[in-house]
């Protein structure tokens, strides 16, 4: 095992992860209601591209993290579960930036192509509001060293957050043909 990164703190541990989860959450709502008109000189849907190379990108990573937690290299482990943090939180601010610069768009899709998309919109959005403060407890468990209590919650972060991320690039492939 891998020797703790940070001294152990739950009470200012649990207060961080809150307070930071809670102004995501706010940021995220508040700003996808604000379109700015602003010319960038480019297409703001690039943004959008951004998100789903991102989320891509860390579906990879969970998935090939999980792979390394299995053979027992926590090393690389590690590595792959801070990029994929590091490039989540990337993915916060571009996806701020798109619905900033580009507002919504509509899905015009029918019938059950519709009725698929909704679903899996809804999932995803429902998902995406929650899974923050759980991948954030999870990385604070195994950088504290508390490996049993990370495995445990891990459980079920890991398949959460995989699912928000494949979904996340399939939003995409099925709403950016009605990109503006």
């Amino acid at each position: 095992m891998l020797q703790a990164a940070l001294k152990r703190n739950d009470k200012l541990a649990y207060w961080i992860i809150g307070v930071f989860s809670v102004v995501v959450f706010v940021a995220v709502v508040v700003l996808g209601k604000v379109k700015l008109e602003v010319n960038l000189g480019f297409d703001p849907h690039i943004f959008a591209a951004m998100n789903a190379i991102i989320n891509s990108t860390v579906s990879i990573l969970l998935l090939m993290a999980f792979i390394m937690v299995k053979q027992g290299n926590y090393v690389m482990h590690r590595n792959m579960m801070l990029s994929a943090i590091v490039l989540s939180s990337l993915f916060l601010v571009s996806y701020i930036a798109h619905h900033l610069f580009a507002g919504e768009t509509k899905f015009g899709g029918e019938g059950g192509i519709r009725i698929f998309y909704y679903v899996i919109l809804a999932s995803h959005i429902i998902l995406a509001a929650i899974i923050l403060p759980f991948i954030l407890l999870t990385a604070y468990r195994s950088l504290t060293g508390e490996y049993a209590k990370h495995k445990k919650i891990a459980r079920y972060t890991f398949p959460l957050w995989l699912y928000v991320s494949v979904t996340g690039v399939l939003v995409y492939l099925l709403i950016s043909p009605y990109y503006r």
